[in-house]
């Protein structure tokens, strides 16, 4: 440590963040707020169910993802040292894309209020996003990973973003760029998700911090199918049936991991699965709502159930933890 000369006063230390720490990964709560509202607003049309749920938990949403922007952006001017640790972890990092995503997400939620601001949201989110999309995967393209370190974040830069680009695109009038978005996303997780698998097949068992982003598995294929269908128009096709059923799946492994997952204490990580969760719910509403019978016509309220239940779930036990000081772990 340097010395401070006896002739010069010793500056004064840097004031302390007035807001709470919030890593990045805090978005994901955003994605499955988000995720919720859209479920109810596609329960909406298909059931004819009251608006107000829908509006309400949008409201709530945006609310969520503006606080928790506002004490995101006082860590870059309060602890700036620690924003960049996160942006430079092999891990956290690939949260930080989550605020483009999250931005978009309210963006699309904010289209019944304000045609100018979604526009506005969607495309600050999806500048961000497809920047850091680009730095981060250009940055993991020159090798040196530990094994150890690679978990379902990977997905969240290039998947995810690419994904969300699409659901919102669609209804804000740019159906051309939800089909290659909705490319860049498919072909994105097909290419990462045999990477994962190794990893969880072959590599030491994850570290039980890192167990609930396994959660993140169900989202490629539950979210595809969203911005798939988002994409296209008619009865849903095979692929659109074929993503569903991978999710389906997806949600059998979960419930399998689960209680070797919950030997972490209930922190905000638990919000990985929030995302995966909604969109199936939504995507199998879109799908009957298009005029799918079957089997996916009789599983559509009881996923709409289940998810509701999951959702209030992560809810009350995220508040207990917040009051607790451990819903954000330092």
């Amino acid at each position: 440590m340097n010395a401070i000369p006896s002739n010069t006063k010793a500056p004064e230390p840097i004031a302390a963040s007035p807001l709470p720490v919030i890593p990045a990964a805090a978005f994901g709560i955003v994605l499955g707020l988000g995720g919720m509202a859209n479920a109810w607003r596609a329960a909406e049309r298909l059931w004819h169910v009251s608006p107000i749920a829908g509006q309400a938990i949008s409201v709530f949403a945006i609310i969520i993802w503006a606080l928790l922007l506002v004490g995101y952006l006082s860590k870059w001017v309060y602890l700036r040292d620690k924003a960049l640790q996160e942006v430079e972890h092999p891990v956290q990092c690939c949260f930080v894309g989550l605020i483009g995503v999250s931005t978009m997400l309210v963006g699309g939620l904010s289209l019944t209020y304000s045609a100018t601001a979604a526009q506005l949201l969607f495309w600050l989110g999806a500048l961000w996003t497809v920047a850091f999309a680009v730095w981060r995967t250009g940055g993991l393209w020159a090798g040196g990973r530990e094994p150890a370190t690679t978990t379902a974040v990977l997905y969240l830069p290039t998947v995810a973003g690419s994904y969300v680009v699409a659901i919102v695109a669609a209804p804000l009038g740019y159906p051309d760029i939800a089909q290659l978005a909705f490319g860049a996303g498919f072909f994105s997780w097909l290419a990462i998700e045999s990477v994962l698998l190794n990893r969880l097949l072959t590599a030491p068992t994850l570290v039980e911090a890192l167990r609930p982003t396994t959660g993140i598995q169900l989202a490629p294929p539950a979210v595809g199918s969203v911005a798939y269908l988002s994409a296209t128009t008619g009865l849903p096709d095979m692929l659109a049936h074929a993503m569903l059923g991978y999710a389906l799946l997806q949600l059998l492994l979960m419930v399998r991991t689960l209680p070797w997952v919950l030997k972490q204490p209930f922190t905000a990580s638990y919000w990985a699965y929030s995302f995966g969760l909604t969109a199936l719910a939504t995507a199998t509403i879109r799908m009957a709502d298009r005029g799918d019978t079957g089997i996916v016509l009789s599983l559509a309220l009881p996923i709409f159930i289940l998810v509701n239940a999951a959702i209030a779930l992560l809810v009350i036990l995220s508040i207990v933890a917040l009051f607790r000081h451990k819903l954000f772990p330092r």
